[in-house]
């Protein structure tokens, strides 16, 4: 009898798995979606809309070509497109452009869903976790790069040259 049901069991592993899958690609799509309204919400926020077109347009683009150069196999084996995940690269970059825009407020329920687009792009067996990871760094760099404050409050600056490292941190009252 349990031999009977393991075929049953393996079937629906994988239908659970495709569900993942496909929740995660809408997870996905609705990110940026999201990340439009909220700039919208914030004052017809032009510039940050810019800015996020910017940021998410270099992160995909920039993850686009890496699979193209970076030949590594998917954990499915379907082809050697698996570095990084172009799917987490957008949804990561729209959790990056609303912490980064207008605060952890936004950022933290954004950085959430992200982590499951990863996690539902590893659980279908279509990318390794550092493949979703990579494309958070993308995302987090290119942000950082372009993204400012919506209002100019605080800013984080690194630099480095010959002899330090630093970060400084500034805010205004």
């Amino acid at each position: 009898m349990l031999l009977c049901l393991m075929p049953s069991l393996a079937q629906g592993a994988g239908t659970a798995d495709k569900g993942i899958e496909q929740a995660g690609t809408a997870v996905a799509i609705a990110l940026p979606v999201a990340a439009v309204g909220v700039s919208l919400l914030h004052d017809r926020d032009w510039e940050g809309l810019g800015q996020f077109a910017l940021s998410t347009g270099l992160t995909v683009g920039t993850a686009l070509i890496l699979k193209q150069v970076v030949r590594e196999q998917r954990p499915d084996h379907s082809d050697f497109q698996s570095f990084p995940s172009d799917t987490t690269a957008l949804a990561a970059s729209s959790a990056a452009y609303m912490w980064d825009r207008y605060g952890w407020e936004y950022g933290l329920p954004a950085l959430a869903a992200t982590a499951f687009v990863g996690y539902s792009r590893v659980k279908a067996r279509k990318h390794h976790w550092y493949d979703a990871a990579a494309s958070g760094a993308l995302a987090v760099g290119f942000n950082y790069a372009f993204v400012t404050h919506f209002d100019g409050r605080y800013r984080f600056d690194a630099s480095a040259d010959g002899d330090a490292v630093g970060v400084r941190f500034a805010m205004t009252w």
